[in-house]
């Protein structure tokens, strides 16, 4: 009886989670919004100069359910990524310096032996994302400068480091915030890094195992699978002889859309400044990676 009791209870529960599987949802920003997986890179390798170069990477992706039974394991997913985020934000302090508020949607992080420089997404408010780093970077012993522009849609803070002189800069772009923190370090760059005096150099790179095409402005570059996929080292970017492609731009905001087979194509404005040089590496799904190199 017991088994026959059993058995009638586990089909009433396929039965309950096919038929929940087939109810559809109306979509719920509040409930389906947050990121539910993280994907994430990480590089190391040792330069010329016997110093350790790092770079990391992640991006959270959207559990977005049409059905009442996705739904379902959606929200079980979100309690695993709750807890790897936290454990990767936590490692993302301690090891690279990089602060990330908990809503974050994408990061980049660099650690060279000249800079030190971090770019993060979120949609949280611009007002809400500046004090989340004044608090967490004076809690580091960074000393905030006067001058800070704070305005509704960007601001720029600079701060005084033992590392070096630190910006803060915060642009508010398509609902989202967008965080640059770059610290100078003492030591100077290595040759073939730095861009033309007043210009901004961009550097390309596809790490997945499909063809991309990224269209800077009005440009197209085509980029075989795996091409310039080592931009985030030190060496490669610098060498003349990479397979890295390298183009010169000028301060200010530039369109970048990347278009990977099988993906939709994303776009978006990279606001930068003169002298500075940027990689940007097509990541999983076609996930423009922007990595701050100078």
């Amino acid at each position: 009886m017991m088994r026959q009791t059993l058995g009638i209870l586990l089909a009433g529960s396929l039965v309950a989670a096919t038929a929940a599987m087939a109810i559809p949802v109306t979509p719920d920003p509040d409930r389906d919004g947050p990121a539910d997986g993280i994907d994430v890179g990480w590089y190391r390798s040792s330069g010329s100069n016997t110093y350790v170069d790092e770079t990391w990477w992640a991006t959270r992706n959207r559990c977005t359910p049409d059905y009442l039974g996705e739904r379902l394991i959606c929200g079980a997913l979100r309690i695993l990524a709750r807890a790897t985020s936290r454990t990767f934000e936590a490692k993302m302090s301690d090891d690279a310096g990089l602060p990330l508020p908990a809503s974050w949607e994408l990061m980049t992080a660099k650690n060279a032996f000249f800079i030190r420089s971090g770019h993060v997404e979120t949609p949280l408010d611009l007002a809400t994302v500046a004090s989340f780093y004044r608090a967490a970077l004076g809690q580091r012993g960074w000393i905030e400068k006067d001058g800070a522009v704070i305005k509704p849609d960007r601001a720029e803070i600079a701060f005084t480091t033992p590392d070096g002189p630190a910006m803060l800069r915060l642009t508010r772009q398509d609902n989202r915030t967008i965080v640059d923190l770059s610290v100078r370090k003492r030591a100077n760059a290595t040759a073939g890094i730095p861009p033309k005096p007043g210009q901004v150099r961009l550097m390309l790179g596809n790490e997945t195992d499909e063809a991309a095409v990224v269209t800077v402005n009005e440009r197209t570059i085509s980029l075989a699978p795996h091409v310039g996929e080592k931009l985030a080292h030190t060496d490669d970017a610098a060498s003349e002889g990479s397979d890295i492609q390298k183009i010169d731009l000028p301060p200010g905001k530039h369109t970048i859309t990347v278009k990977v087979a099988g993906n939709a194509a994303r776009s978006r404005e990279l606001e930068v400044a003169a002298n500075e040089t940027w990689g940007l590496l097509v990541g999983p799904d076609g996930a423009p990676l922007p990595i701050r190199l100078y």
